[in-house]
């Protein structure tokens, strides 16, 4: 497998500090080391002394309810692994807050303390990440990238990570399986993330073959968010599609009560969408999503990178409806039953 050095192109403005969130480390409950600035290591892997015992850095690319799960997800299995295997893993979980400069800064300060890894989540978090890491080559195994090579994250030899990749298809054909009469569909998604740049065009090239209307609307900021589906209210659509998304995500519960009100179904790329208030989706589970994330590292940092996939897909199908939607939009959704497994969610703001 030939891989190449990564080239991302990244703003020059770096914050002077970045935004830390929770630490933990796995085995025996001892304490987290406490971040501390030092020289940029001139190699990876620095952080281990005896190869028993790890530093890693878990950045998101900003905080809502996909990649808090995974990010807890990926928390959670990295301390089984660290009492599974009698080993000491420390971890500190970042956040971005959606800004390239909070990234870099981030990317910048764990790379100095000579981490082992760091798991980034999300695209833009990880490729600010592999830019970080470029010359320390320090392992950078990313989760929940839709479009890993879109996204120029693929041929990278110190990278691989997990996809999200949707099934754009299914979920219109599950939009049609409820209502074979759908005449227009809102696209509600932001141009700021690679995340929607596939699955978008695979919604319009599924619309254009079935002879069904679409309208455009895209937001990068809450405010616009909530702008943008006012809009696809008023212009009379008779759902709305928004793929994997973290610009949208971040606003479902912004939205999900006027799209409800107004008869029309969100349509999702993740689960955590349903969770905030959208109709429905079929796709990954987010947990596992970042368990294996979380195994693909250590398998990276015990057994090297030179074996590994440049990514590995996940296996999606996973039906998720908010019953409570359902009901406030007046659907019966027995029909997906009958494509698939369907799991039940309540709303909640998490």
């Amino acid at each position: 497998m030939k891989k190449r050095a990564v080239s991302v192109l990244l703003a020059a403005a770096v914050t002077m500090a970045a935004v830390t969130g929770c630490g933990g480390t796995g085995e025996g409950g001892a304490t987290p080391a406490e971040n501390t600035e030092t020289d940029n290591a001139e190699t990876a892997g620095e952080g281990s002394t005896d190869g028993s015992s790890y530093k890693i850095a878990v950045v998101k690319q900003m905080d809502h309810a996909s990649l808090d799960e995974i990010a807890s997800a990926v928390c959670e299995e990295l301390d089984t692994i660290a009492a599974e295997n009698g080993i000491r893993i420390e971890y500190e979980v970042y956040s971005g807050q959606g800004d390239q400069s909070v990234l870099t800064q981030i990317g910048t300060q764990v790379i100095s303390e000579k981490v082992n890894a760091v798991i980034p989540i999300a695209t833009l978090a990880a490729q600010v990440m592999a830019t970080c890491a470029e010359e320390t080559k320090t392992p950078v195994i990313y989760a929940a990238i839709s479009d890993p090579e879109g996204a120029q994250m693929t041929g990278i030899d110190y990278v691989t990570g997990t996809s999200d990749a949707l099934n754009t298809g299914f979920i219109l054909d599950m939009m049609l399986a409820q209502n074979p009469d759908v005449q227009k569909v809102g696209l509600l998604y932001s141009l700021s993330e690679d995340n929607s740049t596939t699955p978008i065009a695979e919604a319009k090239e599924y619309l254009d073959g079935k002879g069904i209307a679409y309208v455009e609307k895209t937001a990068n900021t809450n405010d616009e968010v909530i702008t943008a589906a006012s809009s696809l209210i008023a212009e009379g659509v008779d759902a709305v599609f928004t793929p994997t998304d973290n610009v949208i995500m971040s606003a479902e519960l912004a939205i999900y009560e006027s799209l409800a009100d107004a008869k029309i179904p969100h349509y999702t790329g993740a689960d955590s969408f349903v969770r905030n208030g959208a109709f429905t989706t079929c796709g990954v589970n987010y947990t596992e999503l970042g368990h294996e994330t979380a195994d693909l590292a250590y398998e990276a940092l015990t057994a090297g990178m030179d074996g590994l996939n440049d990514y590995y897909r996940m296996d999606g199908g996973i039906i998720t409806v908010n019953t409570e939607t359902a009901e406030a939009l007046g659907i019966d959704y027995s029909v997906f039953s009958e494509m698939g497994e369907v799991t039940e969610v309540v709303t909640t703001e998490e």
